[in-house]
């Protein structure tokens, strides 16, 4: 690989590339396929710095550079996308706005239990039934302070890792008159008398990354459960999401690389017509095609990363690397089907599984249409 990576990245790509073959990969069909999540493997990943992956070492995470987080996820794509989805919406959204924006007492309390493999996981909560994309305007959910408390009344949908997380960050509407001040993210530790975790939704693809419908009804928590300022919840979010749009690029294109490299083996092994079918030039462009598309990829992954280690703007680079990877992987995953051919529709082969894990990608953190219009709005500036 001939990417500016430095020593150090290389040989973290390296070990973590080593686990998840042997602790991840192996068990992704069992875990598409039963939708349940891969605790035993989880569970080891503390250690490795895996679940607290830009969180200080303060904290127990790893406070690895951003790049490096960018190769972890990639990696952890590779192996199983629903266990590289749920890590980055832990990583990315779950723990990333109390690192940022939390309490000391919050940060003590909270991010050394879920960083260590030693509890369950974080989550965030953001979407509505009536508000997706629309956070400023569309959000209903509720949060009204009584003495020393909030107390919060609402609806979230689609919110990943609710039942196997120990605590929600949740927007909510915190002032009634609206406008941009009016948004504020609580922590809501799962457990909470009035919270309601709905049963798992059922996917396209994913299955074993839960995704839940969560309700609030007269939830009570501590008012010191405000992450960071009151008024502040939707530029922390956004800020949040730029770098959970890099985050999720990342898995789509490992998902993209698992499926190039079981079409390359797979074209090499089946004959046709007296010769292997790589021997075909149809194959042969469908392959080139898949390599330019993650070699465009990976280069916008990991600049829009890198402009985030830097501490430069990277909203619109992040919103291109997202679009990019998550396309580029839905086009490698279906040329690796057709490659395939009829075997590329059957469950015995991991490529149809790649294919609809990937087709998420170009929904989550943001739709792709939104984000051409986030392009858009700064080019035009």
């Amino acid at each position: 690989m001939d990417f500016d990576l430095n020593e150090e990245q290389r040989l973290w790509k390296k070990s973590v590339h080593e686990f998840v073959a042997a602790e991840v990969q192996p068990h992704a069909r069992e875990v598409d396929e039963t939708g349940q999540f891969n605790w035993p493997a989880v569970r080891k990943m503390g250690p490795m710095g895996l679940l607290g992956l830009t969180v200080p070492e303060a904290y127990g995470g790893a406070g690895v550079d951003s790049v490096s987080a960018i190769l972890a996820l990639e990696e952890l794509g590779w192996a199983c996308g629903s266990t590289a989805l749920a890590l980055t919406a832990h990583n990315g959204l779950g723990t990333s706005p109390l690192a940022l924006y939390g309490s000391e007492e919050l940060k003590n309390k909270w991010l050394p239990l879920v960083t260590s493999g030693k509890g369950k996981l974080g989550c965030l909560a953001l979407t509505e039934p009536g508000a997706g994309s629309d956070l400023q305007g569309g959000i209903i959910t509720r949060a009204e302070k009584s003495g020393d408390e909030w107390i919060l009344n609402g609806a979230k949908m689609w919110v990943t890792n609710a039942s196997i997380a120990e605590y929600i960050i949740t927007l909510v509407r915190t002032a009634p008159e609206g406008g941009s001040r009016s948004l504020s993210l609580i922590l809501v530790p799962t457990d909470s008398a009035g919270l309601h975790i709905g049963a798992p939704e059922k996917k396209m693809g994913l299955h074993g990354s839960p995704t839940h419908a969560v309700t609030y009804e007269n939830v009570r928590v501590p008012i010191g459960n405000l992450i960071g300022e009151e008024g502040r919840g939707l530029h922390q979010t956004l800020a949040t999401l730029d770098g959970g749009r890099i985050a999720i690029g990342a898995v789509a294109l490992g998902l993209g690389q698992a499926a190039f490299e079981a079409a390359i083996a797979y074209s090499k092994e089946r004959q046709a017509f007296g010769q292997r079918i790589a021997d075909f030039q149809a194959v042969q462009l469908k392959l080139a095609d898949m390599a330019t598309d993650l070699r465009q990829a990976r280069y916008m992954i990991y600049s829009a990363a890198w402009l985030k280690e830097q501490k430069r703007p990277f909203t619109k680079e992040a919103a291109m690397a997202k679009i990019s990877a998550s396309e580029a992987a839905e086009r490698v995953c279906y040329n690796a089907i057709q490659i395939h051919g009829g075997y590329g529709y059957s469950r015995d082969f991991p490529v149809e599984r790649y294919y609809r894990d990937a087709r998420l990608m170009s929904i989550g953190e943001g739709t792709n249409d939104i984000l051409r219009t986030v392009i858009a709005r700064q080019v035009l500036a």
